[in-house]
């Protein structure tokens, strides 16, 4: 029995709504149980990503790490926090990745991918990229000193994925997929504008292609296998909220969110929330659980349920 867990955001709310929250998605029986709501008095608003909700979700153990926007939580099994900790390098986070000892977080806003120490409970590496006519700088710096980058946001990180290959690093505008090999920092395959959780798959690539509205796998042979899976429509007339005040994802079907199930099966996320199932061989949408109506809500992290 298969289950997801998922966090959304809910684009243009205002303190005393809820901004999103984290969800656990039971594919076989299509139920979903809010575990989170990003809305409760204990919050400390100021600075806590209220205005983005929660984002990345990643596990080490029996610990179940969250990021907002500046801060990284970690969580019991049952969802009871156990800590959190910041830093003046982290801001606007989007997806996180565990690999090895470590937890690596994109700093959206400094155009930075930040390592936090699974061992130590310590953010003790960080990356910021530089970029010039689509050329790539890693430079390292502590995140642990005052010196560090400016807050630029040029490339607009959003996504990244750790393995024994390299560390594989996307964003708005990166212009496709970036590798790091440890020295360098290459681009490994260009992808369109709008592109959101890129990351390898079998011989190719899959990610969002959230401006089509629509899941892709591309790979390196002759594109029989190529896949463009269109999330679910949404019939309009149902939504709540049908025009927030910010945000791009604040429409339907925009695609964000992505995990990967099996070598043919993967999920991936839209708005307004909801969780779309597809077998990639088969070319065909397996299941599809919609957790809300409220177009300003959307999919953020989105991982396999591994407890």
């Amino acid at each position: 029995m298969v289950k997801l867990v998922t966090s959304s955001v809910v684009r243009g709310s205002q303190q005393g709504e809820s901004h999103g929250g984290v969800y656990l998605i039971d594919i076989e029986k299509q139920s979903v149980e809010q575990k989170i709501d990003w809305n409760t008095a204990d919050i400390d608003w100021q600075g806590r990503g209220w205005d983005r909700g929660l984002r990345g979700i990643a596990f080490d153990g029996h610990r179940v790490y969250i990021a907002a926007s500046d801060e990284l939580f970690a969580y019991t099994p049952d969802f009871k926090l156990i800590e959190s900790w910041r830093n003046p390098f982290l801001k606007h986070c989007h997806e996180i990745a565990v690999y090895e000892r470590k937890l690596f977080m994109t700093s959206t806003g400094f155009d930075t991918v930040l390592a936090f120490n699974l061992d130590q409970y310590e953010f003790d590496w960080a990356m910021h990229i530089g970029s010039s006519d689509y050329r790539f700088q890693p430079r390292l710096f502590d995140p642990r000193s005052e010196e560090g980058p400016l807050m630029l946001n040029k490339l607009h990180i959003n996504n990244i994925h750790c393995s024994k290959a390299g560390m594989y690093i996307s964003g708005l505008r990166s212009g496709g997929m970036l590798h790091y090999n440890g020295k360098a920092i290459n681009m490994a395959v260009e992808l369109p504008a709008g592109t959101h959780n890129a990351q390898p798959f079998r011989d190719g690539v899959i990610f969002n292609d959230s401006q089509a509205d629509v899941l892709r796998y591309t790979g390196r042979g002759e594109g029989e296998e190529d896949r463009a899976m269109a999330v679910p429509k949404v019939d309009t007339s149902k939504l709540k909220h049908k025009e927030a005040d910010d945000g791009e994802t604040a429409r339907p079907g925009f695609a964000r969110g992505l995990c990967v199930l099996s070598d043919r099966i993967v999920a991936g996320g839209a708005s307004p929330s909801s969780i779309t199932v597809y077998d990639l061989a088969a070319n065909q949408q397996l299941v599809s659980v919609n957790l809300t109506m409220d177009v300003r809500n959307a999919i953020h992290g989105l991982e396999v349920w591994p407890f």
